[in-house]
């Protein structure tokens, strides 16, 4: 190769060690060191999760809960709740670590029950997804669950958390409602919630929008 000439030569990035900086109960820092595409070794403060079990590869799930009831339109359960990091109440799908030995299916309908009181049905499990790469390592499975309003232990569910408030968004009103609680209330939303809100607005109405009619 000609010493003017660069070198192109690309290398497989990889993570070479973590070293422990601070671990808490719930939460470590550490230091990875890593190598880069162009083979130089670099540095990076990474977050993990203590609580990941050996035999799972998510920390846990997020439940897209829909509540289906006789003349009523089909609605998404959500947790309003304190969120210390942030400061203030956050809008979140229900969400929870997986436990030992349990599945995301399992996992998700004991936090659906714990955290609304409603007892549902899997229809849909995506792969383990990241939540925050530039970060943490942390991994959750989205559980999709439709629950049967008209059942009896639907009606009037028991939560079994004090300090969690279940509010109940029209399925095909959803970015709009979030939108007005935005407006009268201190409150952050979860960044999964309004993609899925944007999500539900093209489904619902931009296919209605033929390009030929913009022109």
């Amino acid at each position: 190769m000609n010493s003017s000439e660069e070198n192109t030569e690309k290398t497989e990035p990889h993570n070479v060690k973590d070293e422990l900086l601070a671990a808490g109960k719930w939460v470590k820092l550490e230091k990875t060191t890593y190598v880069d595409p162009a083979g130089n070794t670099r540095f990076w403060e990474t977050a993990r999760r203590t609580t990941r079990k050996a035999d799972s590869a998510a920390d846990g799930v997020g439940i897209i809960a829909l509540l289906k009831r006789t003349l009523h339109k089909d609605c998404v359960v959500m947790v309003k709740q304190y969120r210390p990091p942030m400061g203030c109440h956050t809008l979140e799908f229900p969400a929870g670590l997986i436990d030992d030995g349990e599945t995301a299916e399992v996992a998700a309908l004991r936090e659906l029950k714990e955290e609304t009181g409603y007892k549902g049905e899997v229809v849909g499990v995506t792969p383990v997804t990241c939540l925050d790469p530039g970060l943490s390592d942390c991994t959750t499975q989205i559980v999709m669950v439709n629950i049967n309003g008209d059942e009896l232990e639907n009606i009037n569910p028991t939560q079994q958390l004090e300090f969690v408030e279940v509010i109940l968004l029209p399925l095909n009103e959803f970015q709009a409602k979030i939108d007005e609680l935005l407006k009268k209330e201190k409150i952050v939303v979860d960044a999964k919630v309004y993609i899925f809100a944007m999500g539900m607005v093209q489904a619902f109405f931009k296919p209605r929008e033929l390009p030929v009619l913009k022109q």
